[in-house]
Parts: C-alpha cells; structure tokens; sequence
C-alpha cells in the first residue's frame, strides 16, 4: 500500500445543509499550485474540515469479523431502528470477545511455544480493533475512520476541529438521538468512523461508517458529503474503483467539495493513473487550495520523481497551517519525504515537530523509530517501535519491528521477529472479514517472511486490480522469491519507471537484475539505493551491501 492510501481528509459541511458548501467554498482566485519555483503560499487557513487531513496520514488498518457485525445486525433488528442501551452494551461485549478470541487463534496458529508472548502482543491488537466501541441507532460502531466532516446542528463546529475525535463522536451520537432524521449529521458520523478506524488501527469501523453513510442517503438520496464519504470509505478498504466511482458522483453534486476532490485524486494515484491524477490535483488546487489538497499534490509529485517541489509544496502547506492537526500531519509528510531521500537529521527535525503538536502520533513516532534504525540507533529505534506496535499493531510497523528483532540477533530475538510476522497475518485475516482487500499487505510480508506462494498469488491479484508503481514492485518480488526472476524483471522496472525515488524499490530491482545474469545493471541499482537511503531496510539494505562486497 502507498504511504498516502488512506490520507483522505473530508471537508467541513454544516448541519443538513450541504449543497450550500459550493457556494460557500467557491474561490474568488484558483492559481495553479503546480507553478514550478512559485513563491506564493496557497495553503489558505484550513478549517474545521482540513483537520481531516491532519488527523488522515497512516495507512488504513481495518479489521472486524464478520460474526460481529451479524451479532449487531440481529441486535438491530430486535430492536427496531432504535436501539436500547442495553441492546448497545451487549452488541459492544459481543464484539470484543469475539475479536479477542479471533486474534488469539488466528495468532496462536502461527507458532507454540511463546503463546504468552505472543498473546500480550493479540491483545494489544484486539484493543485496537475494539477502542470506543459504541452503537447508536441501526449503525454499529464497528467500522469506519473518517475526520469529521460536517457540523451537525447541536454540535459546536470547534469541538469537531479542535482534534478529540472521540470527543467529537460522542456528541454526534447524542445529537442523533434526539434528531435522528439530520442526514448531515449521519454523514458526519459516517466519516468520523472512518477517521477513527484509521487513527486507532480499527477497520471494525468501517461497517459502521457505510451503515451510518447509508442512513445519509436514505434521508436525503446523492447528498454530497455522504457521498464523498462511501468514496473515503471505499478507498480506505482499498477499493479504488468505487472510490472514484462516489467521489465523480459527490463532485456532480459539489464541484467544490474538499473530501471528493481528495479522494479523487488518491483513487487515481492507486488505480496507477498518475497523468489523470496529477490532473486532478490541479483542479482540486484550483477549487479548494488547502493542506488535504497540497499533500496529495505533494504526493503526486514525488511519485513522478519531481521531490524539489513535493518539498516545496509541503513546506509551504506547514508554513500556513494554523491547527495542531495540520502541524502534525504535514511535518510527519515532510518527514517522510526526507527520510525517503536518506536525509536523516531532515527526517528527525520534523518528526520532532510534529511530535511537539501531538507526542502520540503513531505516523511521526514510527517514522523516528525507522530513522533511529537508519542512523544505527537500533536501541531506540527498537524501543519506539515497540510502543508503536503495542498501541496499534498494524502490518508495516511490525514487520519492520521483526526486522530489527532479527537485525539485532540477541537471545529470543527469532521468536520476537516471528511473533511480528504472526500478528501481521492474524490482522490480514481480520481485515479481509471486515471487507477490506488486503492483498498488498499480504505480499509484501509474506514474500519476506510468510508463504510465498501465498505472496504471489496475492500480487497477481493485487496487480490484476490495478497498475501502480507499489502493486509492480509487490509482484516482482513476489516472484523473485519463488524463483521466477526472469518473468519478474519487467516488473521491477516498471516500478521504478515513473522516477519514484524508493531505495527499496531498487534494492528489489538490483536483486533480480543479479539473478537474471545483468551483474553490471543490478549492481548500479543496488549501489543506487544505498545512495539514496543507506538505512532503507534493516536487512535488506545489509544484504544490498553483503551483494555488492561480493562482487569485489
């Protein structure tokens, strides 16, 4: 998955008046933010609905079973479509014991002898799949991690910007038992779902988002912020066909609205159409300039290899973000772009900024653990990621959280490293019930560390999905490691086609270079990504160099 999948940030509409947001939002003036060495900052003072963004920098992490959501299904229709609070406490205990039993199997199956371990490390898994778990209404609180995206009546439009989530859920849910027909608050709460399962880890919110977004629409068929929201919904379970399916169809309704034009460009940006994305992104900047806009712009950007003006646009964005959430959402951005360039003090310096704004977010706190590791500060880096993974353990962080167990080499770190990897497919699985498609998470882990003809097929399915610089590189490893480097070769330079700056990327492409007798090629590539990340990977960044040592 690409670091900025799951990114969406919703716009900020008001009650049950959402179509008067296109007049509200339309921009007297709409440059062009792409203008190459432009100096005007565009990232007007984001509102409520740019704290979205802020909050939306990690990956979606979904999970929830499908029994559950049966479970509160039957609890619904017992009780009408109002459910009592004890129907609410039982539909939540259900939930929970079901999640945790899941985990302690699904991670139990993977090894026997450290089950204790190991079951601290599930349970700490299934607390993040079931954190705030809360019903109102028909809609369970089992799915969704969407920002806040429109002011209820009743509820301050401040509470919803001013970053506590939870906060902000728990007084849309008392709004909408009193007024339950406001369909804006409903696509609201639909959205914040969505951010929640997204901050917290938790793709159980994702059924409880689409339940909310549906209740929407009921009310009033093709509003636009409940639109917007099944697009944010849609590509947050990685569904990037009706993402951009919904997000056409909320712009037919609001040209203007900030959460369709984002998601637009993410679905883009994942269906591998980079032209028709950058596209987008021009369009967005010139209809609703702001931080959810700029990032993705950014984005795009890097992934056509321009990083000059990724960094240009993103320091920009910082400059003028006047919210916490936004602080911290950019500079974790900005981290991550230096540290993909191996700019490490770079990469620490704004972590370190957005850790001022908010010390618990997971986004800037494992990208400091990943460049500590890079630096050769393996204690900390060790020590950070575990805090990480023991708050949300989600497949990117445990896996390299495995690889620096490995890396190190002490007394148990083996069994450490392949709890990691365990845990990684216990929330793969719980992913998949809860509809999210985790091929992609499924191949890049197993391929390492898992089955790998498990890698493959969920590559090539990955891949028969959508054509992306991240599906190509997934594919070609896949089939390097089970042995297929000459049907794998295409498909490492495609990955690295679009000039995308990835040190792993080439780490791959170098290693099947090698494989299939071009020695000059594949040692260029290698020596290419140690210059452009020396600490790209705890171990395959020791086995580029072992590579290149060889040849001497």
């Amino acid at each position: 998955m690409s670091p900025r999948t799951n990114d969406s940030a919703p716009e900020s509409e008001r009650g049950s008046e959402p179509a008067d947001r296109a007049a509200e939002a339309m921009p007297e003036e709409s440059p062009a933010l792409a203008t190459e060495g432009g100096t005007g900052s565009r990232a007007t003072a984001p509102g409520p609905a740019t704290d979205e963004a802020a909050a939306a920098t990690e990956p979606t992490n979904e999970v929830a079973t499908e029994s559950a959501d049966q479970t509160a299904d039957k609890a619904a229709a017992e009780t009408g479509d109002e459910m009592t609070d004890t129907a609410v406490a039982e539909v939540t205990d259900d939930v929970a014991d079901e999640r945790v039993a899941a985990v302690r199997r699904l991670s139990a199956s993977g090894r026997r002898r450290h089950l204790a371990q190991l079951a601290f490390c599930a349970s700490a898994l299934a607390v993040a799949l079931t954190a705030g778990a809360i019903v109102i209404g028909a809609v369970r609180d089992d799915g969704g991690a969407a920002t806040v995206a429109s002011a209820p009546v009743g509820v301050s439009p401040q509470l919803l910007a001013g970053g506590d989530l939870d906060a902000s859920i728990t007084s849309l849910q008392d709004h909408l038992r009193s007024q339950p027909k406001d369909f804006g608050s409903w696509s609201t709460l639909g959205l914040a779902y969505i951010e929640q399962a997204r901050t917290k880890g938790d793709p159980s919110r994702y059924p409880q988002a689409e339940q909310a977004l549906d209740r929407s629409l009921k009310l009033r068929p093709d509003n636009d912020p409940a639109l917007a929201g099944r697009a944010a919904l849609a590509a947050a379970r990685h569904d990037f066909t009706d993402a951009l399916k919904y997000a056409d169809q909320a712009l037919k309704q609001n040209p203007y609205s900030e959460r369709a034009l984002a998601s637009r460009i993410d679905a883009l940006v994942e269906l591998g159409r980079y032209e028709d994305a950058s596209k987008a992104a021009d369009t967005a900047d010139s209809r609703r300039p702001g931080v959810p806009v700029f990032t993705r712009y950014a984005y795009v950007k890097e992934l056509r290899g321009d990083v000059k003006t990724a960094r240009r646009v993103l320091e920009q964005a910082l400059d003028t973000s006047t919210t916490r959430g936004d602080v911290t959402y950019v500079a974790t951005a900005l981290g991550q772009l230096a540290w993909n360039q191996g700019e490490y003090d770079s990469a620490l310096t704004y972590y370190a900024r957005a850790l001022a704004a908010d010390d618990t977010y997971l986004p800037a706190l494992e990208g400091r653990a990943r460049t500590q590791a890079a630096q050769g500060d393996r204690a900390a880096a060790i020590s950070g990621m575990e805090q990480v993974v023991e708050r949300y353990p989600l497949p990117q962080p445990l896996v390299e959280l495995g690889e620096l167990y490995e890396a190190r080499g002490k007394e148990g770190d083996a069994q450490k490293a392949r709890d990691q990897y365990t845990l990684v497919d216990a929330w793969v699985s719980l992913a998949r019930a809860n509809g999210v498609n985790a091929d992609l998470d499924t191949a890049l882990a197993a391929a390492d560390h898992g089955d790998k003809e498990a890698a493959l097929k969920a590559a090539r399915a990955e891949w028969a999905r959508r054509h992306t610089v991240h599906t190509a590189d997934a594919l070609a490893w896949a089939l390097h490691v089970n042995g297929r480097d000459e049907e794998a070769l295409p498909y490492a330079r495609e990955a690295t086609a679009t000039g995308y700056r990835n040190a792993s990327f080439l780490y791959h492409r170098g290693m099947i270079e090698r494989a299939t007798g071009h020695q000059k090629a594949g040692d260029a590539s290698l020596k290419s990504a140690l210059d452009l990340n020396p600490g790209f990977s705890p171990l395959g960044a020791t086995a580029a160099r072992k590579a290149l040592e060889a040849d001497k």
